[in-house]
């Protein structure tokens, strides 16, 4: 991308390309932007290379300029390279934190562990001469006026995840063709070869800034209809100057529904009784509509158990809204394959078959003539839209697969992409991959049930392995989203921090019961431990030693459980209102 040059009132950022002359400079004590020439820049400057800039943040020292400064090229997309960004620096506008108080400089350490939490949580791409943020179908009907525009102004902005870190930048736009947008996910770009005939096969999720956040502090919708975890996956085949995508959609259960974690392996969820769903949930799909086309939900959720009041909600509001481009499909995923009988999601994959026909996916000839579109898109959801959700996905894509790859020339008649063993296990392994990214985005840990994904079977190593990934999970989940909820409402702007604040939310007491509770378990636990260790005179004494401090550690732990949403790891930053 280019050079940071460091001077003590300035930093300049030049392209590295010949013939580049404009330079940006950076005022580190007005914060102002605003273009130079390369003989601007002092002598004595400091430089080093950095591969693009992310944007700048406000926090308790002031102003901080994030760069990414490690790149890995993923591979190219109809010509253009994609990269992922693999290493950034947060560089702070002032020399020195002697200016703030000691209560200050540990609150600003705790907002910059923030962002370098998010910035380290994997899966940021971009590419700087293409629309990364958009389909193939909706960059096929741009007008000229959106060519004349630059990457940051035509981006969808559902998926730029430096969009509030480049405010500044957004406002000048002389400033643009210094930064671009940063998409956040997942991407696979493969170079695969079928009868000897070598074609292109990616996959891109990019997961939506808005509503943003963790498993347990996330679910629903908000206001405005965006829903949590919505992610846009598309994959995308080029082979022979043609080119083919087919989109789905995931996202949280459209309406206001809430689970918050209180220690309890699966926490109770709640609908919101106090508000109106049907706004919300119109909103929401009033934007998929215009967005995607027609909607068919599949709704993975269990239709028995504590997921059946959200399955019946869910086929309620759809009943009521009488919208004719929704139709809704429930299948109770843990039901249908209870018992390792996983070969019946081809059920699901059948029931749909003809909607997925109707809908059809975007093609490109050699040419450039579009010969097909997408009518309309599925939209998966599970609680999470993780596990279930991705094992669905990735069928209903092979599916569409199969049929571009026959009209393409790829496979001959009657060939199915099932019997190509190399590609298949690249094709699996690329949607398990996928599955794991945006499962650690979201809930902490790789995704359940990708041993189907990766071998088409249910294996016990796979049950295993799942039940090791839910144990972290709720380990997480319990005592480590709240901090990873904050720092992904502080790096999207959700909470703005005021320099030199001397007040932040992230000094809330803790109540009594956190710090005393625990301690009186693990004593009482021990003692416990010790008196089976250590038998007394008569067996009697033993036992009554052993019933009483057994006693008093069952009883605690039965309070701290009572008294969970005291214990667990809450979120500091965002409004009371947002979490209630």
């Amino acid at each position: 991308f280019g050079d940071t040059d460091y001077t003590k009132l300035k930093f300049f950022m030049e392209a590295c390309d010949d013939g580049a002359g404009d330079v940006l400079a950076i005022d580190r004590v007005s914060t102002e932007m605003s273009l130079a020439v390369r003989k601007d820049v002092p002598p004595s400057a400091v430089t080093r290379p950095i591969c693009g800039i992310m944007g700048t943040i406000r926090l308790v020292a002031g102003m901080y300029l994030i760069v990414i400064t490690k790149k890995r090229k993923v591979g190219d997309l109809l010509g253009h390279a994609v990269w992922k960004a693999t290493d950034f620096d947060i560089i702070s506008y002032k020399k020195t934190v002697l200016h703030l108080t000691d209560a200050q400089m540990q609150d600003n350490k705790a907002f910059l562990s923030m962002i370098n939490s998010v910035l380290n949580a994997d899966g940021f791409y971009f590419a700087t001469d293409y629309d990364l943020a958009h389909t193939l179908q909706r960059l096929a009907h741009t007008s000229h006026e959106f060519h004349e525009m630059t990457l940051l102004e035509r981006a969808d902005q559902r998926f730029v995840w430096n969009g509030h870190l480049l405010r500044e930048f957004i406002a000048q736009p002389e400033l643009h063709k210094f930064v671009f947008p940063v998409v956040h996910g997942f991407i696979a770009m493969k170079s695969c070869c079928i009868n000897g005939k070598i074609f292109d096969w990616n996959i891109i999720s990019r997961r939506s800034c808005f509503r943003a956040g963790v498993r347990y502090y996330v679910r629903g919708i908000d206001s405005e209809g965006h829903a949590a975890n919505f992610v846009e996956t598309e994959q995308i085949v080029q082979y022979n100057g043609a080119k083919a995508s087919f989109v789905q959609t995931r996202g949280s259960i459209p309406f206001y529904w809430s689970q918050r974690p209180n220690l309890k392996y699966k926490p109770k969820t709640q609908i919101s009784k106090s508000i109106n769903h049907l706004d919300g949930f119109q909103r929401h799909f009033d934007s998929q509509i215009i967005t995607y086309g027609k909607q068919v939900i599949l709704n993975l959720v269990n239709q028995k158990g504590s997921e059946k009041p959200l399955e019946q909600a869910f086929a309620k509001m759809v009943n009521r809204l009488g919208n004719g481009m929704i139709k809704y499909v429930a299948f109770d995923f843990h039901k249908e394959c209870s018992r390792m009988r996983w070969h019946r999601l081809q059920i699901l994959v059948d029931m749909v078959a003809e909607m997925q026909n109707e809908f059809g996916y975007f093609l490109v000839d050699s040419d450039g003539t579009v010969q097909l579109q997408q009518d309309g898109t599925f939209r998966s959801n599970c609680m999470d839209c993780l596990d279930r959700t991705n094992v669905i996905q990735s069928l209903l894509a092979r599916r569409s697969l199969q049929s571009q790859l026959e009209r393409m020339g790829v496979l001959h008649v009657g060939q199915r992409i099932e019997e190509q063993a190399d590609f298949e296990k690249i094709y699996k392994n690329a949607w398990a991959d996928n599955a794991n990214a945006c499962a650690k985005q979201y809930a902490g840990t790789g995704a359940l049930k990708t041993d189907f994904t990766r071998t088409g079977r249910r294996t016990q190593w796979g049950l295993l392995m799942d039940g090791w990934n839910s144990m972290i999970r709720y380990y997480k989940n319990n005592f480590s989203d709240g901090f990873r909820q904050d720092s992904i409402d502080l790096f999207l702007g959700n909470y703005a921090v005021e320099e030199a604040d001397m007040n932040t939310p992230l000094h809330e007491p803790k109540d009594w019961k956190f710090l005393t509770l625990p301690i009186i378990m693990v004593v009482a636990f021990s003692m416990c431990i010790i008196c089976l260790l250590m038998a007394g005179d008569t067996w009697t004494e033993t036992l009554a030693y052993v019933l009483f401090w057994g006693s008093a550690s069952a009883v605690t732990a039965g309070v701290i459980l009572f008294n969970g949403r005291d214990f667990v790891d809450a979120p500091k930053l965002v409004q009371k209102e947002k979490m209630d």
